[in-house]
């Protein structure tokens, strides 16, 4: 019996019979790689601003970066520093760059560190509406995505909303994302986001 035979549309045969776009691709990649790695010196520098205001384990922790080809059928890069994931709590920033979608940076927190936090966010909430920021109303802490049932606006939320969100869920997630049409600022405004979570969760 003869195996069925596969059928390319003209757009894919136009890729599979062109390398230079996989090269493209890998190049790119190795690039975003490097700009994490330099981002992460720089959030370094503003963390340790911070030092006498956050958990030890928190300020020491080593930074990591993830890679992956498939988040959603895409390449994605993600640098979680600093970090803390165990049992009793997750207390986490990470930065995160999804092909054809964004780039974000995200306040990630459970346990302990919910629990720890959660007053001085909800406090915080003109300031956050203010920003721009964003909130997860997801019941899956590990989805990243921007649509409507994972984030939404936090200025599309009154005040007992948002704490209702902060209070009633076993994890807080809170983010800012970037445009990859805004890629030329792209460190600058990450920065920019990194110096106001720590300013969030530190002062």
């Amino acid at each position: 019996m003869n195996a069925a035979k596969i059928k390319l549309s003209q757009k894919e045969m136009d890729l599979v019979t062109n390398a230079d776009w996989i090269l493209t691709k890998n190049t790119i990649l190795k690039k975003i790689d490097h700009f994490l790695s330099d981002l992460q010196v720089k959030q370094k520098i503003l963390l340790d601003k911070h030092i006498s205001n956050l958990p030890g384990e928190f300020l020491q922790s080593t930074p990591k970066i993830s890679k992956g080809e498939n988040y959603r059928g895409l390449p994605y890069r993600m640098l979680d520093y600093p970090k803390v994931f165990n049992q009793s709590e997750i207390f986490a920033i990470r930065t995160m760059f999804l092909w054809g979608n964004f780039f974000s940076i995200t306040l990630h927190l459970s346990g302990i560190a919910k629990s720890t936090f959660e007053r001085k966010i909800i406090n915080a909430f003109p300031k956050l509406v203010e920003d721009e920021m964003y909130c997860c109303i997801n019941e899956d802490q590990w989805e990243h995505h921007f649509e409507k049932n994972n984030y939404i606006p936090i200025n599309t939320l009154d005040k007992n909303q948002f704490e209702a969100i902060i209070k009633e869920n076993s994890f807080c997630k809170l983010a800012y994302t970037i445009s990859l049409q805004e890629f030329t600022d792209a460190e600058d405004n990450l920065l920019t986001y990194f110096k106001k979570i720590i300013e969030l969760i530190a002062d």
